[in-house]
């Protein structure tokens, strides 16, 4: 089976699957098992993308230090409710990496940043959630580096579209059942928060989309990446 088709597997069916099963069979039980699958499986499609090894691991080292920036930027802005770069140095990680490696770096974020803010039953959510996007935009990679304007509206999507997914945790952790009524209601009060988060990763991507841009595909030329 082609290691493309393998890796979009991996992610868009089997990553799905484990954290839909561990929200309706073990609820809040056991999802640092499920965290650890999940975290386990995002570095599959990562690997099978390798072609040498010297590349490979210089490529995984940075990969390592924006996952760590990544991280770093969710600390920093931690007082500012909803306001936070993550999402954007996800975004710009696949970019110009590619979307095996947005996924690495959004579901690495989300779990190495909640060993501070606290790990639970939404981890394995949020690394999938952040992954996926990272996905997305390492898919439309090319149209995003080229026009400001669309790498700005994805962005807000970006933002919202986090939110709402997260929703879908927090409506169905009630009691194991996904209720439009319960979902809808959700939403309306996370919505401050998730119009602030698509805000944020305008202005994120805005700021830092062109020096960091250069930086990554200076490094992609030097380290032949």
């Amino acid at each position: 089976m082609n290691k493309k088709v393998i890796s979009n597997t991996i992610i868009i069916l089997l990553i799905p699957a484990i954290i839909i099963l561990g929200a309706l069979v073990f609820k809040s039980k056991h999802y640092a098992l499920i965290s650890f699958f999940v975290a386990v499986l995002a570095c599959v499609p990562f690997f099978l993308s390798f072609e040498s090894q010297t590349t490979n691991t210089k490529l995984f080292v940075v990969l390592a230090v924006l996952t760590a920036l990544s991280v770093a930027g969710r600390f920093i802005f931690s007082f500012v409710p909803g306001f936070k770069p993550v999402t954007a140095m996800v975004i710009l990680t696949a970019m110009y990496f590619g979307p095996q490696a947005g996924f690495l770096t959004g579901a690495m974020t989300a779990l190495i940043s909640n060993f501070y803010f606290g790990q639970g039953a939404w981890t394995p959510f949020q690394m999938f959630v952040w992954g996926f996007i990272g996905l997305l935009a390492g898919f439309l990679a090319e149209y995003l580096k080229q026009n400001l304007v669309l790498l700005s509206i994805f962005g807000v999507i970006s933002g919202a579209l986090f939110s709402l997914l997260m929703d879908v945790w927090t409506a169905l952790w009630w009691d194991g059942t996904l209720e439009l009524s319960r979902y809808l209601a959700v939403t309306a009060t996370a919505l401050p928060i998730t119009v602030i988060y698509a805000a944020s990763n305008l202005v994120f991507l805005l700021v830092l989309s062109k020096p960091i841009g250069k930086k990554l595909e200076r490094i992609k030329l030097k380290y032949n990446l």
